[in-house]
């Protein structure tokens, strides 16, 4: 019978709400729906908010109160998660108040909608990268914001997730024996992300990489493979002489060496034969 009876409550709390809105809506005082919307903004109630004021938008368009109007509106749809239609509007509320005091505000929620957008790491990350964009837009045109050393580490974020894609893209390669592509692409992140802490894991992925094309490539082109691991360990052992992993590329580099040697002697061999 309690459960009953709460969700009786609980309709009939909901039913009046409905019914009490209703009336809003079908006000002709827009003054008085403006108050409304306003009331149903403070308490969160955002669709509710949202509709009226999508009805008040072009009556108090160009009126003292439409700026405040506008910028809750935005917000509506933002607290709703619409995150698309936010975007839009906080874009659209700088080109019509461009010297408000809301401006570095709505500069700000502009490009957060883009890292709110942002989706999992294993899709395109157009909405990511134009989210870094117009985060440091953001940083550039208010260096002084108090917002900056939020809007500094959503681009580090954003930035890591980017990494985080193009390593496991790299990864696959490696995984599925596209040696030459894994290669490069481990370079390529380590060229990409020079800040990345995990720069070393990726130079000896690129030297096994490698060193794995080179075992795989036909006899003439081994020996300029293998003499490209070699490469890539001593800039290895340049960049990172303190990494616990110098110790494994070092093996990659002595394995060429003896490959390059016995390749070399083979050759030797033949050219002696004829």
């Amino acid at each position: 019978m309690k459960i009953f009876f709460k969700a009786f409550l609980a309709f009939s709390i909901l039913s009046s709400c409905n019914n009490n809105f209703n009336k809003v809506l079908k006000s002709t005082d827009y003054d008085y729906k403006l108050k409304k919307a306003d009331e149903y903004y403070a308490n969160k109630s955002y669709k509710n908010a949202e509709e009226l004021y999508r009805e008040l938008f072009p009556v108090f368009k160009g009126s003292e109160k439409f700026e405040d109007l506008y910028y809750k509106y935005a917000y509506c749809s933002y607290y709703q998660k619409n995150y698309l239609d936010a975007e839009n509007l906080f874009k659209g509320f700088l080109g019509i108040f461009p010297n408000s005091p809301r401006a570095e505000e709505m500069a700000y929620m502009d490009a957060y909608t883009y890292y709110k957008q942002s989706p999992k790491v294993e899709l395109d990350q157009a909405n990511t990268q134009k989210g870094i964009g117009m985060m440091q837009s953001f940083i550039n045109r208010y260096p002084n914001s108090s917002r900056v050393a939020e809007a500094t580490n959503i681009i580090a974020l954003s930035r890591g997730k980017l990494e985080l894609k193009d390593y496991k893209s790299a990864k696959l390669y490696y995984n599925i024996q596209q040696y030459r592509a894994a290669g490069i692409s481990f370079t390529d992140l380590l060229n990409n992300y020079p800040e990345t802490p995990r720069g070393d894991e990726y130079m000896l992925m690129a030297i096994k990489s490698y060193y794995e094309f080179a075992k795989l490539s036909v006899p003439d082109k081994q020996e300029e493979r293998y003499e490209k691991v070699g490469t890539a360990y001593f800039d290895f052992a340049d960049r990172y002489p303190e990494s616990k992993l110098l110790k494994e590329a070092e093996e990659y580099k002595n394995l060429s060496v003896t490959n390059i040697k016995k390749i070399q002697n083979e050759q030797v061999k033949a050219s002696t034969e004829l």
